[in-house]
């Protein structure tokens, strides 16, 4: 960094005001942890800009003086991508403050907003106009729109809607260098040339700041109809997700596996739950169906149920008779997440493996995590439509701090190798960040690191931007 810490906090100071600018320790503290409670290092300072062009001066500012950068959105990612560097000195760009939604298009069922509008804020924007975005996700009354598109956000309506990857129609970036890209376009087909918007999805900041987005919304939907589905193992979830994309049409836009001990996290976590079902059993499906038009989906479900009992494939289950009681059922998918965090330090993992052969993958997951650890408890949950797994562990208790790290990282190892038996991903929606890197660069072929590595010094030959993110940085030209 050329120029003294004083003078930096001056001169940006001066081209974003006051309040744009934070360095005092206390203020920067909610800056250096993210969801999982990670902590790495602390910042140089961190800067609040409220519009694009100030984000452009800001970053322009720092390539001049070769100051590190570090994009933030909403303090919810889980591999450590966003936190500023233990090592080397960062200065955090949050994008709190840009939370504009510019235009919404209910004619063309497109929304255009400011990167740090919060997910679920868009989500009502859009509902207002009679329109849905449909990302779905746990933190998304804190995660940002900037932060999803970065990480290529998944989320619960995946089987039905795609990725983040599959709702963003244009972008706006902001360059290393500070020079602005406009891709802002509401074009559903655009054939010309290289797709430059898709190298920013799921690029987790080290290409640019995403300032802006076109995003893509649908009907909003005027039906819908939850229901939590009771299932002795595995195998017969995947075996039922299979009929209900047949037999109930394309309206399926959720299906979750939980296990019991997920059911009994939730119940730890939000005291106002109450088990649905009288009886208890091995796993649970917690299914969703919705239509935008005059579609009876009771009379389609209960068609389903049928087949399902009359199969065997189904024990039992419980269908939502309200909104309120709809809502509860999805705060236990929820609630299990704040349940694992309360049982203390945990292994969470993000993997996927293909659909038909996920019942296969946890059986033989779980028998090499118990074969290395006996008393370690294994919890495995998620999106089984569209085969992304959370293979959790928690460890034996009486550990210290030290040995339960240890163990999960070795089980984490375990898992991973599995992962890859069964040509898996080891990271599905959660992203690389600094967390996962050690297993992905084991994992990458040499001439996919070489090319990933082009790209990224075409678009940050100094190594400013996010660097040692996903990829180790490069050193400076």
């Amino acid at each position: 960094m050329n120029g003294s810490m004083a003078d930096v906090i001056a001169e940006l100071t001066a081209l974003l005001g006051e309040r744009g600018v934070l360095d005092d320790p206390q203020d920067l503290e909610r800056y250096t942890t993210d969801w999982g409670g990670d902590r790495l290092g602390t910042p140089l300072a961190v800067v609040r800009p409220q519009s694009t062009e100030e984000v452009a001066a800001v970053v322009r500012f720092c390539h001049e003086r070769r100051i590190a950068m570090a994009p933030q959105g909403g303090h919810t990612g889980l591999v450590g991508g966003a936190l500023p560097d233990a090592d080397r000195p960062e200065l955090i760009i949050s994008l709190e403050r840009l939370r504009r939604i510019r235009q919404l298009d209910p004619l063309g069922f497109t929304m255009t907003v400011d990167s740090g509008c919060i997910l679920e804020e868009v989500k009502r924007a859009a509902e207002v106009e009679d329109c849905y975005f449909p990302l779905a996700l746990g933190a998304q009354g804190s995660c940002q729109i900037g932060g999803n598109i970065a990480t290529n956000a998944g989320g619960v309506n995946v089987l039905r809607y795609g990725m983040m990857r599959e709702l963003v129609l244009g972008l706006e970036v902001v360059l290393p260098d500070g020079r602005i890209w406009n891709g802002l376009k509401a074009l559903r087909k655009d054939n010309r040339g290289y797709r430059l918007q898709q190298l920013f999805i799921g690029s987790e900041g080290t290409l640019g700041i995403v300032t802006g987005a076109v995003l893509k919304l649908l009907p909003r939907p005027q039906r819908s109809l939850t229901a939590l589905l009771a299932v002795a193992s595995v195998d017969a979830a995947v075996q039922l997700y299979g009929r209900a994309r047949r037999e109930c049409s394309d309206l399926l836009s959720a299906f979750e596996l939980i296990p019991r001990l997920g059911m009994e996290l939730a119940f730890e976590a939000a005291s106002q739950l109450a088990d649905p079902l009288a009886s208890r059993y091995p796993y649970y499906v917690l299914l969703e169906l919705s239509a935008s038009g005059p579609v009876e989906l009771d009379e389609l479900f209960e068609r389903f149920l049928e087949q399902g009992l009359h199969s065997g494939l189904l024990l039992d289950g419980a269908m939502a008779a309200n909104v309120a009681q709809a809502q509860r059922f999805w705060l236990i998918r929820e609630a299990m997440v704040e349940g694992q965090r309360l049982r203390g330090e945990h292994l969470r993992t993000d993997v996927s493996v293909p659909i038909s052969r996920i019942a296969q993958f946890v059986e033989q997951a779980s028998a090499a995590v118990v074969a290395a650890s006996a008393h370690a408890t294994v919890l495995v949950y998620g999106h089984i439509g569209d085969g992304n797994l959370h293979f959790n562990i928690l460890p034996p208790a009486g550990l210290t701090a030290e040995a339960a790290s240890g163990l999960l990282q070795q089980l984490e190892g375990i898992i991973f190798a599995e992962v890859d038996r069964f040509d898996g991903s080891i990271s599905a929606e959660h992203g690389i960040g600094r967390a996962k890197q050690e297993a992905y660069l084991a994992r990458i072929a040499e001439t996919e690191l070489g090319l990933l590595a082009g790209i990224k010094h075409l678009f940050d030959p100094l190594a400013l931007m996010n660097a040692g993110r996903i990829i180790p940085a490069q050193p400076q030209s």
